[in-house]
């Protein structure tokens, strides 16, 4: 998802909520070969938040680390020799998310999966023989990434842990694999089908949203999702707007979520769409709530309730392999949270 430490914090109250159906749609994403692509642009060098990372010629061996990273490759026809286990969502019996699962069956390979939720399984890693390790989306610690680098080359976060992008995880990745012209291409088709679709759902145009953690059984603080995140970001290519209610709470520009006070609870005054994990006992404690009864969102119920046992949560982190198996489901059930305030 996804960011080891914050999510600790809240996975368990997380558990155990309304379930959002999410189905497969249309996938642009999974090439068929990379066989003819260019070996131009060897060595090459990385710079990251980091450090600079030297690749001396085009990986054959490649390790994916973290969320979401092991999608670049395998969308590229690229099979990793070694990826992580995915630590949030419904996960298969290898450890992995439905459209990363499909991705190794359309390529016909079997994934090497090594749990990493508590630590890097270093050992596991070395053992890949790797010529790269992809973390492109990932909160690397200076002393983790020093270590993976005894390994080999590794791609770290472009400048901020844990804020990177959909967009550029994957191009940041497949640069790495020698193959960047093929994965702006593979963004570029994901931005056209994004497109697509949108334009199927004009009730969203215009409308206000962020991304919160609130807890049925303590209102007295919650959080909200700066655009740093790449779950608040992703709001933004769907056509949602961020008030300045929002942006202007950011002190930390590295800072990926926000603790509000209840006290505070009028600043989501000008939100229409509340995105968030609970279910509709959520809403009623909210609706009931003095702090939060009168804000507009909450007095409409437009919120979308998202369950972390569900796909549609795990893929409001996007990844270019999720994107397009989710996005008519997450791009309805902001249009049934918009259909509130009609």
């Amino acid at each position: 998802m996804m960011k080891k430490k914050f999510l600790s914090i809240f996975t368990a109250a997380m558990l155990g909520l309304s379930v959002v159906a999410c189905g497969a749609v249309e996938q642009p994403a999974v090439a068929e070969t990379n066989t003819l692509a260019s070996e131009e642009g060897f060595p090459m060098t990385i710079t990251h938040g980091l450090g600079e990372t030297v690749l001396t010629e085009k990986p054959q061996n490649v390790v994916a680390i973290a969320w979401g990273n092991p999608d670049v490759p395998l969308a590229l026809g690229v099979v990793p020799v070694g990826i992580s286990e995915a630590n949030f969502g419904p996960r298969d019996e290898n450890g992995l998310l439905q459209w990363t699962a499909e991705a190794f069956e359309k390529l016909g390979a079997t994934p090497n999966v090594f749990k990493d939720t508590d630590g890097w399984d270093y050992e596991a890693i070395a053992d890949c023989n790797p010529d790269v390790i992809l973390a492109a989306y990932s909160g690397l610690s200076q002393e983790e990434y020093d270590r993976l680098s005894e390994i080999a080359p590794v791609v770290a976060y472009p400048e901020i842990p844990w804020a990177t992008t959909w967009q550029q995880e994957t191009v940041n990745d497949a640069k790495a694999l020698g193959l960047e012209k093929e994965g702006k291409e593979l963004v570029a088709q994901t931005e056209s089908l994004i497109a697509e679709k949108l334009a199927d759902y004009p009730n969203l145009e215009g409308k206000r949203a962020a991304f919160c953690w609130l807890s049925a059984d303590d209102l007295g603080s919650f959080y909200v999702y700066t655009n740093n995140d790449p779950r608040a970001a992703f709001l933004g290519d769907l056509g949602l707007e961020t008030p300045e209610s929002i942006t202007n709470l950011t002190e930390d520009p590295t800072e990926f979520a926000i603790t509000v006070s209840a006290e505070n609870a009028d600043l989501l005054n000008d939100i229409d769409i509340i995105i968030t994990y609970g279910d509709e006992s959520l809403v009623e404690a909210m609706q009931e709530d003095g702090r939060f009864s009168k804000i507009p969102a909450v007095q409409k119920g437009a919120f979308v309730l998202l369950d972390s046992n569900d796909v549609l949560a795990a893929a409001s982190t996007p990844t270019v392999l999720s994107i397009p198996y989710c996005l008519e489901d997450y791009l309805q059930a902001l249009s049934d949270a918009a259909s509130h305030l009609e």
